[in-house]
């Protein structure tokens, strides 16, 4: 573990369910914060640094969707969903509003703690010294900063999930290159197992909403029909 044990915030209204996911959380060496509603959440995310969030679609006061909104205007925290529902407008709408990733209730302890691993381990990269940075990415108005994770559009600074980035940092260092929804899934997270590769689709949405000028007819992360998405070549 790190020198700094990562903190989650765990966010569920059934005292059950927070007892079984705190275990193994626990056990692998976290931090766990626990809130048992909406309202709660905002206020235990408020009062000490937060490494991820856990969260529940179903909750009283503020909704799960509703709270992830507000988690997002102000943070970049990594943010995983629960719903108890396998319903696809769910899981959309929870990563239109930020989420980086989703599980669907019921779900596996084993699959819980990689998933919550994955984030984790983007999210606590460590900082790469200049001499070893990665390059800079520029073209047309976008620059992306590998090492300092930073990227701006046109002039003006971009913020993005970590997920986000590193989706934008594996089709920008291969430009050109064309890369199915699986191999983004398997970049991202190690794994394409339990994801629905639209998944991918919505992020992809996501960042030209925030890096292109017209997101309908982009420049930079273009659609290979059929096949994925891949960078355009300078």
């Amino acid at each position: 573990m790190p020198d700094h044990s990562p903190t989650i915030l765990l966010v569920d209204d059934e005292d059950a369910v927070r007892t079984v996911l705190t275990f193994p959380l626990e056990k692998d060496g976290y931090v766990v914060v626990q809130a048992g509603d909406g309202e709660e959440a905002l206020r235990r995310f408020a009062e000490q640094p937060i490494d991820l969030v856990v969260l529940d679609l179903m909750l009283p006061r503020l909704d799960g969707l509703e709270v992830c909104k507000r988690l997002r205007a102000t943070s970049t925290v990594p943010i995983i969903m629960l719903t108890a529902r396998d319903d696809e407008l769910d899981k959309v709408l929870g990563l239109e509003l930020g989420a980086d990733d989703y599980i669907t209730k019921p779900f596996s302890i084993r699959e819980f703690r990689s998933r919550v691993r994955a984030l984790l381990r983007r999210a606590r990269q460590p900082h790469v010294p200049a001499d070893e940075a990665e390059p800079r990415i520029e073209t047309d108005g976008l620059v992306i900063d590998m090492s300092r994770r930073t990227v701006q559009a046109r002039g003006e600074p971009v913020t993005l999930t970590y997920v986000e980035f590193e989706l934008l940092r594996t089709l920008a260092a291969s430009p050109g290159r064309v890369f199915s929804r699986r191999m983004l899934l398997e970049a991202l997270w190690k794994s394409a197992d339990y994801r629905d590769p639209r998944t991918i689709d919505v992020h992809v949405r996501h960042l030209r909403e925030k890096l292109e000028a017209e997101p309908r007819e982009p420049e930079f992360i273009l659609t290979v029909r059929g096949v994925g998405y891949r960078f355009r070549e300078s």
